[in-house]
This record gives C-alpha cells, sequence and structure tokens, in this order.
C-alpha cells in the first residue's frame, strides 16, 4: 500500500522525499518502477521519439590537478606526456564531424594550473572565427570554479567572458556523487558539491542550456545517489522561468580498468543491468523537473540501454565520436549514426537526430 501513494505521488510530478526515494529505489519491484518511469516519460515526452546526437570529444589538455581516482586519463602537470590541444589538431577533428553531419565539440580537460581565462577566451574566438556555425559544449562546473579561483573572479563573471568569448552551454561535467563525503575521498582537488551547484545556478541565471549528471557505482550509498538527485531538483526549481536549466540528466556506472580505486582500494563496478534500469526510472520518478533522461549505452551497453528507453528514458545521446576519459577506464562500446538508428528502432522507437537545446535537426551528411 504505501508503494502506492508514493507512485500516486510521483504520476502527479510532486517531489518525492529522500525516504521515499529511497524506499523505492531500494524495494519497489523493478516492473513497477519501469512502469511509472515510462509513464512520466509518456506524459512529459510524448509521442515514440527516442532522439540522438551527433558531437565529438575534444580534450582541451590532459594536465590536471584534480586527483580524480577513477580517471587514468590525466596526468600530472608536470608529466613529460602532458598536450594541449593545438588549432591545427582542431581543424582536423572539426572538419571530420562536420564531415560527419555534426556541429558541436564538447570540450573538456583537465584542472591546468597554467590555463587561465585568457586561453579559453582565446580559444573560443579563434575557433569561432573559423568556424562560424560550430558549437562550444564546453568545460564544466569545476572547470569554471577552477578559472575562478586562479582568476579571483565570481562564477557569474566567468561565465559572461566565457558567453561572450562563444561558449554555447555548459556540461553537467565533474559532479560524480554531489556528497561531500564521497568528493573527498574520490576527487580530492575538484570543486565540492557546493560550488558545483553554485555554478549552475548562476549559469542558469544567464540563460545557459546545461545538462546534470552522476556518476555512480564506487563508494557512494545508495542514500547518497538519492540525495544526489535532490540536489540536482533543487536547483533546476530555482531557475528563472524562462531559463532553460537542465535540459537533460545522465547517469552512467564508475568505469574501474586500472583506476586508483581500483589499485589501491580494490573498489569495482557492481553496477549490473537491473541496478541500471532501476536507477534510469528512479532518475525519471525524482526529476520531475527536468523533461530528458538519457541511456548510457555508451557504458552499459546496447540492450540495457534499450531496456531503459522502456523504463523512463528518451534520449540515446551522442555517437561519441572521440571520447577518452570513460574509454580509458573500460567502456567500450561504440556506435556510428546508422547503428544508433538502428538500435532506437529495435527498440521500438523512432530515433530523431538533436542539437544540444533539444531542437529537431535534420539528418545530412556533408560529404
Amino acid at each position: 500500500m504505501v508503494f502506492t501513494e508514493i507512485y500516486k505521488k510521483a504520476l502527479g510530478f510532486e517531489f518525492l522525499t529522500t525516504e521515499e526515494g529511497l524506499l523505492l529505489y531500494e524495494k519497489a519491484p523493478l516492473e513497477e518502477l519501469i512502469y511509472i518511469g515510462n509513464q512520466l516519460r509518456k506524459i512529459q515526452k510524448p509521442g515514440n521519439i527516442v532522439t540522438w546526437q551527433i558531437d565529438r570529444n575534444v580534450n582541451i589538455t590532459n594536465a590536471c590537478i584534480s586527483q580524480c581516482k577513477f580517471c587514468n586519463f590525466y596526468k600530472k602537470p608536470n608529466d613529460e606526456h602532458i598536450y594541449i590541444t593545438s588549432i591545427d589538431e582542431y581543424k582536423i577533428k572539426i572538419e571530420e564531424l562536420f564531415a560527419l553531419g555534426g556541429d558541436q565539440l564538447l570540450l573538456q580537460g583537465g584542472l591546468h594550473p597554467k590555463l587561465k581565462l585568457d586561453f579559453y577566451t582565446n580559444l573560443f574566438r579563434e575557433l569561432k572565427s573559423i568556424y562560424p556555425t560550430i558549437k562550444l559544449h564546453a568545460l564544466g562546473p569545476p572547470e569554471i570554479h577552477h578559472i575562478a579561483r586562479l582568476e579571483k573572479k565570481s562564477y557569474r563573471e566567468i561565465l559572461e567572458l566565457l558567453i561572450d568569448a562563444g561558449l554555447d552551454s555548459l556540461p553537467g561535467a565533474g559532479a560524480e556523487i554531489l556528497c561531500d563525503r564521497v568528493r573527498k575521498s574520490i576527487s580530492p582537488a575538484k570543486a565540492n558539491t557546493q560550488q558545483w551547484l553554485d555554478v549552475m545556478r548562476e549559469a542558469h541565471k544567464l540563460n545557459m542550456v546545461t545538462s546534470a549528471t552522476m556518476m555512480f557505482g564506487h563508494i557512494e550509498t545508495r542514500k547518497e545517489r538519492i540525495e544526489h538527485l535532490l540536489a540536482i531538483r533543487q536547483v533546476q526549481s530555482e531557475k528563472p522561468d524562462s531559463a532553460p536549466g537542465f535540459l537533460a540528466f545522465i547517469a552512467w556506472p564508475f568505469q574501474d580498468e586500472n583506476t586508483s580505486l581500483q589499485k589501491e582500494l580494490g573498489i569495482t563496478n557492481q553496477i549490473r543491468s537491473e541496478e541500471y534500469i532501476r536507477t534510469v526510472a528512479i532518475s525519471r520518478i525524482m526529476l520531475p523537473n527536468i523533461k530528458n533522461i538519457q541511456a548510457s549505452w555508451l557504458t552499459v551497453g546496447k540492450d540495457i540501454a534499450q531496456i531503459c528507453l522502456h523504463a523512463g528514458a528518451n534520449d540515446f545521446g551522442s555517437i561519441m565520436i572521440e571520447e577518452n576519459v570513460v574509454s580509458a577506464a573500460g567502456a567500450s562500446f561504440k556506435f556510428d549514426a546508422e547503428g544508433i538508428q538502428n538500435a532506437i528502432r529495435e527498440a521500438g522507437f523512432t530515433p530523431q537526430l538533436r542539437n544540444q537545446k533539444y531542437e529537431f535537426v535534420d539528418y545530412k551528411l556533408s560529404v
């Protein structure tokens, strides 16, 4: 009976409490969570369409002071193998992106101690001058916090200057688990929970398109996952009515291969198929004010991601022309444009290419 009352609240788009969410997450039958998640999806995203995207991940640099124990991509700033991507390299990557029908770069990188605001504004301006139509979905709250600290400026000032230089939207990168107990252990030098959330608050005040993420399945508890969702939900509820805010939420399981968490602490990814599907459904239930829930095929594979489309997810994300960070930790699934569309059709849906604003666009190859 207690589940029935919580389901009723969820279907009414009420904000469930931590206790209610945790009860569903731990005790509710999976088939019931799938049903509720799917019903909410149908209300928020009516029709039979599943969206997807073409973009390219480019790492600005692999030098980082963050010391994240789940990342084996980064290098210490004095390492002989560090790099900063050159304009000539960007040109090659962007031309390849355009040829495949995409127009967005997901630009991320380490927290480089010597790359300050001018580096990023100059980079964005140069890319936009060469390719006026390119969309820059770039950096993230940890990078914004890092730059603000180096420059001794507010988050708002940094964001305004980056937007003026060409920043189009802000990824929800570096959220991991928004709980300082977890963050102090797995990413000790990265923005804390309050700082991550405050960057997003300022981005929303500036009318920026943003997304939110969660990397789970390492040292956090299920309750901390629910608290993460509630923190995201709270920031979304505070955004100005005219602002897009978080347009999407994406959760993916920790990839453990060769990470410090695995090698030093013996922490491995314990997320199995049922737990991931359950998490997608719970995300839809706990986040009634975020319309798009993405299934992370990159980390769980096609089959599980397809099931998630019936459990609350309505988006299949990007074909990920280039991805280095989670791939370096063991994610090995791949899709091209035809493959991702076929996977969506196999699941019983109609694929629709989108942009970062979740506007529908035509799929056209340029060559």
